[in-house]
């Protein structure tokens, strides 16, 4: 996960360093002997007693994939919905504390209509969900809040949010996507791994939950956990003092507060998306209609991590490649910055994020005059 991490030498027990990708490394798994009779402790329910949010928010939509909450503060402006990676934890990656919060950062640089995706974990009942299924939601969020919004999507949720966007183009008004794994062709740890291992490792860990990915399971699996540093290069600050400290420990609540995934969702993603690149490809098929990226024309951000070894830039950079977006209407950034750190750090939230703000409330017509 940390930038010193990424430097280190990891045993084959060992995860990918963010654990926002360590349900979609069960490859390890296979070299674990041990794995299939570790007891399966009971599900944990989400449920008051997790962390509270940093925004003051309502929900103003159950759906079975998430609660979409409303963190707005007045009812005029363009609307923009934070799509949330569904990777494990919870939504809290973007409303994690003051100054590591994309809410507040978006809030601070004048979005006052902020909206985000806070995905459910997965019940026996969600076992058969599939992408389609939170594409749909994510549209119903959309028209809840009244198209075109701003998507921005961070991580996992960016590949959704680019979904999103082809499928209805005329409901996104701006797409912002950071640290959103799209063409798996370039390399990456995570993807030449996911790709290397046997179908048997994957569908055994869904049967093995009962039809879905258990998040518990998953994380009291790994023998790595965090350290001081990580988390450190994470939060890009020092947490040496109170206030660090207090941010080591929400840290660690928030690690442990873990989301189960519907088993059809996760082998989707594994095969369709990490496996065979079929966004990148043009073979997704999303909603009944095949995906073409050249669909999405409207104005694009794109933010990597210098030193994101799970999304390297590279990859993130990638896109601007394959959508039918104009050049000019492309803005793209790189921070000194690890995975998690484009969503958590103190420094990206102190340069990129204000960018990213002033970047959705700018005009761009004079972009438009200009590659007239």
């Amino acid at each position: 996960m940390a930038d010193k991490t990424s430097k280190q030498s990891h045993g084959p027990g060992h995860p990918p360093d963010d654990p926002l990708l360590w349900p979609f490394a069960a490859a390890r798994l296979a070299m674990d002997a041990c794995f299939w009779w570790l007891d399966r402790g009971a599900p944990v329910e989400q449920d008051e007693s997790n962390l509270p949010w940093t925004t003051p928010n309502a929900v103003a939509l159950e759906l079975a994939t998430m609660r979409l909450r409303d963190c707005t503060r007045t009812r005029s402006g363009q609307p923009a919905l934070v799509c949330a990676p569904y990777a494990l934890h919870r939504a809290l990656v973007a409303d994690f504390a003051p100054g590591h919060s994309v809410v507040q950062s978006l809030q601070a640089r004048g979005i006052d209509r902020v909206y985000l995706t806070e995905w459910r974990s997965a019940s026996p009942d969600m076992r058969y969900l599939s992408i389609d299924n939170y594409l749909s939601d994510l549209n119903v969020a959309v028209d809840e809040i009244g198209a075109p919004v701003d998507l921005v999507g961070l991580c996992q949720g960016g590949w959704l949010s680019l979904l999103y966007a082809a499928r209805f183009p005329a409901k996104v008004r701006r797409l912002v996507l950071v640290g959103a794994p799209v063409d798996l062709s370039i390399e990456s740890s995570l993807s030449r791994l996911t790709r290397n291992a046997p179908d048997l490792v994957y569908d055994q860990l869904v049967a093995r939950g009962g039809g879905n990915v258990s998040g518990e399971e998953m994380l009291r699996l790994w023998s790595k956990t965090p350290s001081c540093d990580d988390i450190e290069a994470a939060l890009q600050r020092d947490i040496s003092d109170e206030e660090g400290a207090a941010l080591l420990a929400r840290f660690d609540r928030w690690n442990t507060e873990t989301l189960d995934l519907p088993g059809t969702y996760y082998l989707q993603i594994v095969n369709w998306i990490f496996r065979e690149n079929r966004i990148a490809g043009g073979a997704f098929v999303a909603l009944g209609r095949t995906v073409d990226l050249k669909d999405v024309k409207v104005p694009i951000f794109l933010l990597a991590g210098l030193d994101d070894d799970v999304v390297p830039a590279a990859q993130a950079l990638a896109t601007a490649g394959l959508v039918g977006t104009p050049p000019p209407f492309i803005a793209a950034a790189s921070e000194p910055s690890n995975h998690l750190g484009l969503f958590m750090g103190a420094r990206t939230h102190a340069h990129a994020w204000p960018r990213i703000a002033e970047w959705l409330r700018g005009d761009l017509s004079g972009v438009l005059a200009r590659s007239a």
